[in-house]
């Protein structure tokens, strides 16, 4: 991995939900076509409190994942556990 890689990687945490979806965009070329209704609606998406139309942002994330397991690689693995991690952070505010 090159020094150019590995700032990108640690880059995702400070991204709105849209940047991730355009570096989704990027990094897999062929979307597959079960999870491309839930990028397209994250390129709407600022933060993942955020609504699109009547569902919220954490289950467009959310569909997204299980919708992605075809996006492999190593920025795929650091785009998912970046997105799990803001749907974990969610989770655990709206449990409290």
């Amino acid at each position: 991995m090159t020094d150019n890689a590995t700032a990108t990687l640690s880059d995702y945490s400070t991204m709105s939900i849209s940047e991730i979806a355009m570096e989704v965009r990027k990094n897999w070329k062929k979307v597959s076509p079960h999870a491309q209704p839930y990028l397209d609606a994250m390129f709407s998406l600022n933060k993942i409190s955020d609504n699109y139309y009547a569902d919220t942002g954490s289950s467009v994330v959310a569909y997204f994942l299980s919708n992605a397991t075809s996006f492999t690689g190593e920025a795929a693995r650091a785009i998912k556990k970046e997105l799990n991690k803001r749907l974990q952070n969610v989770y655990l505010k709206n449990k409290i």
